[in-house]
């Protein structure tokens, strides 16, 4: 199941029209999928420093992943990436005009 997570995320990859929404696909797929995927290692080995390691692994990776996905997401939004045509919400462009107003 955990590779199955994981080839949902390389289609997202390559199916999805805009930056954002590939990194939605990147992160949360994908992480579940290694998860997934660590968890299997763990009940199969049955030995405490595998299965020690594998939910270590899983907890840097559940932390790491959604902030390194926003970072980066954010980064292409403020360099000019443009938006899929079909996005209805801008919410950071919404968020930058009243900051500018409030000055």
């Amino acid at each position: 199941s955990g590779s199955f997570f994981i080839f949902l995320s390389s289609l997202g990859l390559l199916r999805f029209p805009d930056v954002f929404t590939r990194m939605h696909a990147a992160a949360k797929a994908s992480s579940f999928g290694l998860g997934l995927m660590l968890l299997g290692t763990a009940f199969y080995f049955q030995n405490w420093f595998v299965i020690l390691e594998a939910f270590l692994v899983i907890l840097f990776v559940f932390l790491t992943a959604p902030i390194a996905s926003h970072t980066i997401s954010r980064a292409a939004y403020f360099l000019g990436v443009r938006l899929w045509e079909k996005t209805r919400v801008d919410e950071w462009k919404s968020a930058d005009s009243s900051s500018q107003n409030k000055s």
